[in-house]
């Protein structure tokens, strides 16, 4: 009996543990101007409304860049905020009122009333390949 234990604890660690099936996603962007960056942010469920994005990135449109992929994640329900950086300064400009002067947009190109699109309207499913195409107007 204890041969067999212990040939079974042996087995257990021997055996190559399953690999978590992932998920890639790729985003391109439409943008009004060839110049400056997007600036993207992917949130899941939990940080959308005011956390930490999972992933983001900076795609340089002034060099012709339009898309970015985010490769190995796991499958699951998304949103995207993004800006367009016209100007190329790092951030989204503002007028005095704090209203956006910068192209703006979110997953499944959503519209936001008084604010940002919601989760209910951003969130899209990645499971497998995924894509999302924006428009940044």
């Amino acid at each position: 009996m204890i041969r067999t234990a212990a040939l079974i604890a042996a087995l257990a660690f021997a055996a190559p543990a399953l690999a978590e099936p992932t998920s890639d996603l790729t985003v391109t962007f439409e943008t009004g101007a060839d110049t400056g960056a997007v600036m993207v942010a992917l949130y899941d469920g939990t940080g959308y409304n005011g956390g930490q994005p999972v992933r983001s990135a900076r795609i340089d449109v002034a060099a012709g860049q339009r898309t970015v992929s985010f490769a190995g994640l796991e499958a699951g329900e998304y949103g995207i905020k993004a800006f367009h950086d016209v100007n190329g300064d790092g951030e989204m400009n503002r007028n005095p009122f704090g209203m956006p002067t910068e192209p703006y947009a979110f997953s499944n190109n959503a519209v936001g009333n008084m604010g940002p699109a919601g989760w209910d309207r951003a969130r899209f499913t990645v499971q497998g390949t995924a894509a999302q195409a924006i428009s940044i107007r």
